[in-house]
């Protein structure tokens, strides 16, 4: 266990005790991976991104509290099976069929988790007809090591998408439960992605009920500190009323119906 013999953290509740989310990345890969292979729960398509053969992953190393995904984020020893990287592509590509959609991911948990996996993922990619692979991430991980981000950009026909929670370290705490020093990860990996030559753009969950407009300035500015063009281009997020969201607001002490009662608009 590690981390002064912390508990595996599940949900958020007041007055808990903030992570360092590189041990519960660790901690999560004991559970959700196994040599070159990682827990999975489904293989499905979905509209997002105009269309995208989706297969869906088992363990996070965040907590947010906002989060929509399923409730194998925080029991990842309780769902899932294991599949090698060249079955699940085979899967994810048999969805893609299926539907007639010509890209692919892996989401619901956080993809960068089980390195050997991920990238033996994307080698099989390579050897399909499909069109782009776009990696949704936090930037944990790649921010905590660039040999990572290297890794990534030796491989054709990848996107990568970088998910935001906050603006100021103490918001990254609060809302994700990792300690405050975690919040620069995200902003490295977005470096080293502009450095490695990688295809990549930025999106943060700006909901103003979550996110104070100072916060979101001072995000905006450090993204043009960074390039200007990732602030110009920023995909910005609105948290949505899943089932999962409303337990794990209910947990860390938020109302859910006042919370979505509030709207959602943002000062221009």
């Amino acid at each position: 266990m590690a981390e002064g013999e912390q508990p595996y953290p599940r949900f958020l509740t007041p007055g808990f005790r903030p992570f360092d989310p590189l041990w519960l990345a660790r901690e999560t890969e004991r559970i959700a991976c196994s040599g070159d292979k990682r827990k999975y729960t489904a293989f499905y398509a979905t509209g997002v991104y105009a269309g995208i053969a989706t297969g869906y992953v088992v363990g996070c190393c965040l907590r947010c509290f906002f989060c929509w995904s399923g409730f194998e984020r925080d029991f990842p020893e309780f769902f899932g099976r294991f599949y090698g990287p060249e079955e699940a592509m085979e899967r994810i590509l048999a969805a893609a069929r299926r539907y007639g959609v010509d890209k692919a991911r892996i989401s619901g948990g956080e993809p960068t988790l089980c390195r050997e996996h991920l990238l033996g993922l994307l080698e099989a990619f390579q050897e399909t007809d499909l069109r782009l692979f776009i990696l949704e991430t936090n930037g944990i991980l790649l921010g905590a090591d660039r040999s990572y981000v290297r890794a990534l950009s030796r491989f054709e026909r990848i996107h990568v998408r970088v998910s935001l929670k906050a603006g100021t370290p103490e918001g990254f705490t609060a809302r994700t439960g990792a300690r405050p020093e975690a919040f620069e990860l995200p902003f490295r990996a977005l470096e080293a992605l502009l450095d490695e030559g990688v295809s990549f753009h930025v999106a943060a969950m700006t909901d103003p009920r979550l996110m104070p407009h100072e916060e979101r300035q001072q995000l905006l500015r450090r993204l043009e500190e960074i390039e200007p063009f990732l602030a110009a281009n920023l995909e910005e997020e609105i948290c949505d009323p899943y089932e999962t969201t409303l337990v794990r607001m209910t947990a860390y002490g938020v109302d859910p119906a006042g919370f979505f009662s509030a709207g959602s608009g943002r000062e221009s």
